[in-house]
């Protein structure tokens, strides 16, 4: 496709953005199997039917445009999905594998919130009126997956992932016969 306008970019970018949520639709079922904290399951469930409707505001979309959505592969949501597939190869504890999953998939919201939010200011300023629309309900989806996630996170997942950790230190005596890094449970436990 050649590229001469705006409206070739906006098109363009809205391609990769309908592959990108056509590989997500296809890698989250895989990230609610690995996961082990029932909220973030139930989260990453209700973000895969969010998902298929942003696929089917895409589509609409692109029947406003009056083009079609395929010829492009997201090679950046490839291979964020590539790095939570082998996060989850290497099978770490439980509540390690979540706080993973809860970043790659944070990671993967802040890729589609910076490419919704511009396409949308692409979308406005040629005058797009129901295009903005429907990009600004998959904005607030994306930025409400994103604060959920943290919520999570910050709740229980990383908690429960550092408790581990101290389990292990405590299990693995330092040659004084003290635990070891006794004195940084305070300061982790500040910054989790």
């Amino acid at each position: 496709m050649s590229m001469t306008s705006l409206r070739d970019l906006l098109i363009n970018e809205l391609k990769d953005l309908y592959s990108a949520e056509n590989q997500l639709v296809k890698a989250l079922p895989r990230m609610a199997k690995a996961a082990s904290n029932e909220q973030l399951k139930e989260g990453i469930q209700n973000h895969l039917e969010e998902t298929e409707r942003q696929v089917e505001r895409l589509d609409r979309i692109f029947e406003i445009l009056e083009t079609s959505p395929r010829g492009k592969k997201c090679q950046a949501m490839q291979g964020l999905i590539e790095e939570g597939k082998e996060l989850i190869s290497e099978k770490p504890e439980a509540a390690v594998l979540d706080a993973g999953i809860i970043c790659a998939a944070q990671k993967v919201e802040h890729y589609e919130i910076a490419g919704y939010g511009c396409v949308r200011t692409w979308a406005n300023q040629l005058g797009l009126e129901e295009v903005v629309e429907l990009l600004e309900e998959t904005i607030a989806e994306e930025k409400a997956a994103d604060q959920k996630l943290t919520e999570v996170a910050e709740s229980m997942v990383n908690v429960e992932a550092e408790e581990g950790e101290m389990e292990e230190e405590e299990e693995q005596p330092s040659g004084n016969g003290r635990r070891k890094n006794q004195g940084q449970r305070g300061k982790r436990m500040a910054r989790a």
